[in-house]
């Protein structure tokens, strides 16, 4: 019984194959040897807008200004990172530039005033990981004017330099609060 079934799988096989092979057109190779142009191959495409066709117009994209861009990314929630102690510790990665990671909360607050004069000594880039609104982060920049603070999230820094919590300096040389 199974070898006429197999017989039978095999003959439905071929006569498939055979029927396939009638039914589809067959098969061009177009090769490029440099000379002729590929061009008559693609007509059929019609891959060039029609000339007596102008092309429709296209949206200008919207313009909007640096507030809105920054407002469409809050809030920023860092789920790896919370307000707490950090332990000074070595890191070398030349090239590094300073960089501090703090949140919209009253240890960060603290931090920032603290350290505002190193901060800018040091020209570090600030990281709010933790922000609801864009008023909580004009409030941020109020406390440190002349720092650069942006919304982002901190949980991939936080992996790569295994951090739990934050404010935080990171610098070429140590990770520090």
């Amino acid at each position: 019984m199974n070898h006429i079934v197999h017989i039978a799988a095999i003959g439905l096989l071929s006569t498939t194959t055979v029927f396939a092979q009638t039914v589809s057109a067959p098969l061009i190779v177009v090769e490029d040897r440099g000379g002729d142009s590929a061009l008559p191959y693609y007509q059929s495409l019609n891959p060039q807008p029609d000339q007596a066709t102008p092309p429709a117009p296209m949206p200008a994209p919207r313009v909007g200004n640096a507030a809105d861009a920054e407002a469409a990314m809050l809030p920023v929630r860092s789920t790896q990172l919370s307000p707490g102690e950090v332990q000074r510790r070595v890191i070398r990665a030349p090239g590094l530039t300073a960089l501090f990671l703090i949140g919209d909360d009253e240890r960060s607050r603290a931090w920032l005033r603290q350290r505002q004069a190193t901060l800018r000594e040091l020209q570090a880039v600030g990281l709010v990981i933790n922000v609801e609104s864009m008023a909580a982060l004009t409030a941020l920049r109020r406390l440190a004017p002349g720092l650069t603070l942006s919304p982002a999230s901190g949980d991939d820094l936080a992996q790569r330099l295994g951090l739990r919590h934050y404010p935080v300096l990171i610098t070429s040389t140590g990770v520090e609060q």
